[in-house]
């Protein structure tokens, strides 16, 4: 496990509620490399500690477009049938 060192004062100034901080951080730093294509969809779900669904949501609500190949498109279809 790694740890990122955040500022006390930069953490306390969190417009977030005390017992929520830790959850929210996880959640931006997530989306954020998610949608720049740091990490995939899977890593980045854990990261935020979400369920596949949660995860998907989350992204929905950010208008973050989900990353589907077509190689993953593909899986699916074959699965599907």
């Amino acid at each position: 496990m790694a740890t990122i060192e955040i500022d006390e004062e930069v953490y306390e100034a969190l417009q977030v509620p005390d017992g929520e901080r830790s959850q929210t951080m996880k959640e931006e730093l997530a989306v954020s490399l998610y949608a720049r294509d740091v990490l995939s969809f899977g890593k980045a779900r854990a990261l935020a500690e979400l369920s596949t669904r949660e995860f998907q949501a989350l992204l929905g609500e950010r208008e973050i477009p989900r990353h589907y190949t077509e190689v993953e498109l593909a899986e699916d279809l074959d699965y599907a049938e």
